[in-house]
């Protein structure tokens, strides 16, 4: 259940426990933040050694405040800040944000003491931030509440911006102040022992104030609860999200013997969560900042199709490049529309897109390339461009920029070239809400996030279907398998006979232990066959010498058998060989992966990738949390690098792409309801043509017992 936090984010009253007259001290900083922002409420400074605090009654102890409190904020030692919680507790307090350090980010004795911190409120019912944090800001008018140490209370905004690192929100305050953006609400929740991110979204989406949401995050408390509460900030509440994600280094990778687990190092699960909760994930600070201002002053567009008009030939084509670059499309302009461009613009103008105004431009060639642009129905939105010219009006042209663009439904980024020259124009298109960008490529890609963004905005199949599927057999095969063991590896028959349990199109298959056994699977099987080494030891059959392809008839079934045998001995001598495997040939098409792993904190994942044996060189791969919506498994498909081989390329027909959306479906399923599932790989499943469906050719399952 979703915290109510209410009593920190706009309290009546604030007790400020630790507040000081020590100039340099926090809780000096503290509480003269609060003085001089504004608070609309009443301040208790408590201090036992001072009569006031910056000319206001201070008073010795918690329990000696004669008025009911509704927030108490902690700057004290951390032994002495659960003696405080213990006195709010007993005064009906709701929340508390606790500045003060030296918790679990110092060891395992502040990791004790953070245990008994977060017990202690969860028993009173106190709404907690941190510990070990910045603190919390409201710049509504009504509140104005400058509850941190920060240097500065931040101008009034639309947007959000919530940390788990105190010392990066000081950085994105200043950042932020030099380039006049505000923020509705500022949260540094630190340790988050009690308030998590998943309760700061869940407050933001119905927050009036709040129109974008910024994220830095170390790591995610609840991977299925921060989705739901997340997608419905983004679907319902619409509101853009975007965040920082910290620990993407492969040195974080998890090592697993799978293409999967080698595949997915420990950010995969992130990328997934993002993708599946409609947040866009963003490099660090600057990009942060170009996305928020484009989604905090313009409109989302409707498609991808950007328009740019530019005053430069240069500059519009290192944008058009950039557009392409980040997958956006460059608009068609339509006859008519390039018509009325050729009679507003001179003849040397370019008049398809980009629009190339000339550098002689004034502000009313501007103004009448955007209004021709912007009314195209082919047109989702502008990027303008200008280059400081002697010869140009800059700050006449900005002032018709905002302008035009209230007439239209549609984004407009500007990227006013330079520093000095354009400051002006650039301060008036920035205050009359237009977004600019020192180069055009950052507008582009600001664009291309927008559009994303509207993408994943529009109506689709967002619920889990269930699939046809033997789900008891299912349940037996894995007991059984694990019924007398740890964790087992499933050889390839077993691991066929669960894929079926849940309608995988498996090929049919015969495990042979002896030589006599041959005769009677090849007749079974049918050739052409393909032979495998059976082995817990040999995981990548291949590179033992334990596969052979091509068998036509039970002769080259015994030659084959006896040199798969040799070769796997002479690779791994103490191997536990299990028998041979026969399976029928699938016939060629297109190879692709799909793949899983259960993450210790979010559960199952699905991989999606083009398949074999280049999958880890290429890492052309992506991944969702199981179970998924339909329209999840179809973005999988779409967001590998190489999605259009599977459209069909130099004369093959498209693939099946209905087919792996539904594999990709089944498979999550059949993660999600045998939690023993560790990890499978089906590498490579064949494709064949549209409507033709697919075969999984190998695959590999590992079971393990639910720790």
């Amino acid at each position: 259940m979703t915290k109510d936090i209410s009593s920190i984010i706009s309290p009546d009253s604030i007790a400020v426990v630790g507040a000081s007259n020590r100039p340099g001290s926090v809780g000096r900083a503290v509480f003269s933040n609060l003085i001089w922002g504004g608070y609309q409420g009443v301040l208790y400074p408590i201090n036992p050694k001072s009569r006031s605090i910056l000319g206001v009654k201070a008073y010795a102890s918690l329990a000696e405040v004669p008025d009911p409190v509704d927030l108490v904020i902690f700057m004290v030692p951390p032994a002495e800040v659960l003696r405080v919680m213990s006195q709010a507790a007993g005064l009906g307090v709701k929340g508390a944000v606790v500045i003060s350090a030296g918790f679990k980010e110092v060891g395992a004795e502040g990791a004790e003491l953070e245990k008994r911190l977060a017990a202690m409120a969860k028993e009173a019912g106190i709404a907690l931030v941190g510990p070990n944090c910045l603190g919390v800001i409201n710049t509504s008018p009504q509140v104005s509440m400058n509850a941190s140490f920060a240097a500065k209370m931040p101008g009034p905004g639309n947007m959000a911006f919530i940390s788990q690192s105190g010392a990066l929100c000081t950085a994105v305050l200043d950042v932020a102040a030099g380039r006049g953006i505000g923020f509705s609400k500022f949260i540094s929740f630190g340790n988050k022992a009690d308030v998590t991110e998943i309760d700061l979204l869940a407050y933001f989406k119905d927050d009036p104030d709040t129109e974008v949401i910024l994220m830095y995050l170390e790591d995610i408390s609840d991977g299925r609860r921060f989705i739901e509460t997340a997608r419905e900030v983004a679907w319902y509440a619409k509101k853009p999200m975007l965040a920082i994600k910290s620990g993407t280094s492969p040195e974080g990778a998890r090592a697993a013997s799978s293409h999967t687990g080698s595949l997915a190092g420990s950010d995969a699960a992130y990328d997934a969560i993002f993708l599946q909760s409609g947040i866009q994930r963003v490099e660090g600070i600057t990009e942060l900042f170009h996305y928020a201002q484009a989604f905090s002053q313009q409109p989302p567009p409707r498609g991808n199709r950007v328009a740019i008009v530019t005053n430069a030939g240069g500059p519009g084509i290192m944008a058009t490049d950039a557009a392409v670059r980040h997958g956006l499309k460059l608009a068609q302009l339509s006859p008519d529309t390039q018509a009325k461009l050729k009679e507003a613009l001179p003849p040397t103008a370019a008049l398809a897109n980009p629009v190339d105004v000339i550098g002689d431009a004034n502000h009313e060639r501007y103004e009448n390339a955007m209004r021709c642009v912007l009314a195209d129905d082919n047109v989702d939105g502008a990027v303008v461009i200008l280059t400081p010219q002697a010869m140009t009006d800059i700050m006449e042209t900005a002032q018709v920029v905002p302008k035009v663009a209230a007439q239209f439904d549609k984004p407009v980024l500007c990227s006013f070239m330079g520093m000095v020259d354009v400051s002006a124009g650039v301060d008036y298109l920035q205050s009359h809400g237009v977004p600019n960008y020192v180069f055009p490529e950052a507008a582009v890609r600001a664009f291309a996030a927008m559009a994303r963004y509207g993408e994943r905005l529009k109506p689709r199949r967002r619920w889990v279907r269930p699939m046809p599927a033997d789900c008891p057999l299912g349940r037996q095969i894995v007991e059984e398998s694990l019924s007398r063991t740890q964790g087992v590896l499933l050889h390839q028959q077993q691991a066929n006979k669960l894929l079926a349990c849940y309608g995988m199109p498996v090929l049919p298959n015969r495990l042979v232990s002896e030589a006599g056994q041959l005769e009677a699977a090849v007749k079974e099987v049918e050739p052409p066959l393909v032979m495998k080494i059976v082995s817990p030891q040999i995981v990548h059959k291949s590179d033992a010498g334990g596969v052979k392809v091509g068998i036509s008839d039970l002769a080259q079934a015994r030659e084959a058998y006896a040199a798969i045998l040799a070769n796997a001995k002479a690779y791994d001598p103490q191997a536990q060989i299990q028998g041979v495997y026969l399976e029928r040939m699938a016939d060629p098409g297109l190879e692709v992966i799909i793949g899983g792993y259960r993450d210790p904190k979010f559960g199952p994942i699905i991989m999606f990738g083009l398949g074999g044996t280049l999958v880890e060189v290429l890492h052309d791969v992506t991944f969702r949390l199981a179970p998924m919506w339909e329209s999840s498994a179809e973005n999988m498909i779409q967001d590998i690098k190489a999605r259009k081989v599977l459209d069909g390329v130099r004369g093959n027909p498209p693939s099946d792409v209905e087919a792996i959306k539904e594999c990709i479906l089944k498979v999550a399923q059949m993660m999600d309801e045998n939690p023993e599932i560790a990890e499978f790989d089906i590498n490579p499943l064949i494709v064949y043509p549209k409507g033709q469906g697919c075969a999984v050719a190998d695959c590999r399952i590992t079971l393990r017992h639910e720790s």
